[in-house]
């Protein structure tokens, strides 16, 4: 899997959510999508978008 890009965000949720959406929608386009809580705050949670072809 290659890294496309991650986004640090404010907490929320009903994010979860979100990622379960696309990835439904984006697998076929060899997309997956992600969120997890920051480390180094846990206000924050990281969103990261990756190619499953890993090109």
């Amino acid at each position: 899997m290659k890294l496309l890009n991650s986004v640090t965000i404010n907490k929320c949720p009903d994010a979860y959510k979100m990622v379960d959406s696309l990835n439904r929608t984006l697998k076929e386009r060899d997309l997956m999508f992600g969120i997890a809580l920051d480390e180094k705050d846990s206000s924050q949670m990281v969103f990261t978008i990756y190619d499953t072809a890993g090109e």
